[in-house]
């Protein structure tokens, strides 16, 4: 799920602030140790496109580790478990956005670097699930990626409510607790999965990785973000070649994948739900045709201008 790794994606750092810059930073310090020291478990409601999903999840940290149980409570059983971020079973398909996971663990920000990017502010104090709140906003200086609300317990510094919004301030996505109980941790029953939920071979998934046939590389960048990743992949199914290159800017995240076009009818596309955009253009390169799809939480127009400066050079062979 994304709202719970809000835990992860913004850490403790230290960031230049124009005003209550000691409250912030301490509340910012405390949300990053949150996730790796605190164990709670409760209900939470996601919010995006109109629709409403809700969502038991268990938390529990114990002798370094940190297991995570959630379950979607509308519809069929839904769940996935994971240990110090990485998933280790699923059941069905979450709501698109809850499922999704950086499968790694949690990694520190730079906040020198983001502070380049966005504005943080305290803005004021709410109450959410009968626990008070302090309200921090963090605002892009660009149009290039969007803005957050945090609402962070008092108490605990956990994120009892996010807000995610463009730049007209309009609402894409809202996480929100409606029980939050952190004088307990779960115990083994409440992290155990139920046999629906099925392993994740993690042997499997690298026994699939391929050497890519292309150097890929963007002609244009959003200030801020660089490549992560980069990796290439054996399609199951079509049993093509699939690159993709994923870039951060220490806050937002997007993912470039590339394809060999096998179908005349492939068309492109460019579609937005809530916050998550995705945007596919055809690529002439040396090896025919490819098809360029941007994923990832960043406005329409920003994955559009992406798309379009992927390009391709092949690769150099060593002959023998």
């Amino acid at each position: 799920m994304r709202a719970i790794p809000l835990l992860m994606l913004f850490l403790s750092g230290w960031f230049a602030l124009p005003a209550h810059a000691d409250e912030a930073q301490d509340w910012l310090t405390r949300l990053g140790r949150a996730e790796q020291q605190q164990s709670f478990e409760g209900t939470f409601v996601y919010e995006r496109n109109g629709s409403f999903s809700t969502h038991d999840i268990w938390h529990r940290v114990q002798n370094g580790q940190v297991r995570e149980r959630l379950l979607q409570l509308d519809g069929s059983a839904q769940e996935v478990v994971r240990v110090d971020g990485r998933t280790q079973c699923v059941s069905g398909t979450l709501v698109a956005g809850i499922g999704n996971s950086r499968d790694a663990p949690s990694r520190a920000l730079d906040p020198q670097k983001l502070n380049q990017f966005y504005e943080l502010a305290i803005i004021g104090k709410s109450r959410v699930a009968g626990r008070n709140a302090v309200i921090v906003s963090i605002t892009p200086r660009d149009q290039y990626r969007y803005g957050f609300e945090l609402h962070l317990d008092r108490e605990t510094a956990l994120p009892l409510k996010s807000l995610l919004l463009n730049d007209q301030g309009q609402l894409l996505e809202r996480f929100q607790f409606t029980r939050l109980n952190t004088s307990t941790s779960p115990t083994d029953r409440d992290l155990q999965p139920s046999s629906e939920c099925t392993s994740i071979a993690i042997s499997d998934t690298k026994a699939s990785e391929v050497e890519p046939t292309q150097a890929w590389h963007l002609e244009w960048l959003p200030p801020g973000f660089q490549l992560t990743t980069s990796s290439a992949r054996k399609d199951a199914q079509t049993k093509a070649t699939v690159d993709s290159l994923m870039y951060e800017d220490g806050l937002a995240r997007f993912s470039v994948f590339l394809e060999p076009i096998s179908a005349v009818s492939v068309t492109e596309t460019r579609t937005q739900l809530g916050p998550t955009v995705a945007v596919s253009r055809r690529l002439n390169t040396v090896d025919g045709e490819m098809m360029v799809t941007v994923v990832g939480e960043i406005p329409i127009g920003t994955a559009e201008r992406i798309a379009l400066s992927v390009r391709g050079e092949k690769k150099a062979t060593i002959q023998p």
